[in-house]
């Protein structure tokens, strides 16, 4: 963490996109166009640490989709990360 983080009292929301890609977001701005707000807010440190601990498969979910498909069709296993 930088200085500038340790320094940073805003606290923030974790928001998610249609393809399950987490972001932190101000909680005291409206959320962008194409997020949603999960319901947790909290300060930067706490926000990242949770979107480390549960974002677990980086592929957006259109891809993970399409490689499970493909390996559904040569009839092997999908991939769970």
């Amino acid at each position: 963490m930088s200085a500038n983080d340790e320094d940073d009292a805003t606290i923030y929301t974790i928001v998610i996109n249609a393809e399950e890609q987490y972001s932190i977001w101000p909680a005291d701005k409206a959320v962008p166009p194409g997020w949603r707000a999960i319901g947790k807010e909290a300060g930067k440190a706490e926000c990242l640490s949770y979107i480390d601990a549960v974002w677990t498969d980086m592929r957006p979910r259109s891809l993970r989709s399409k490689m499970d498909a493909a390996a559904r069709a040569s009839g092997a296993a999908p991939d769970r990360k």
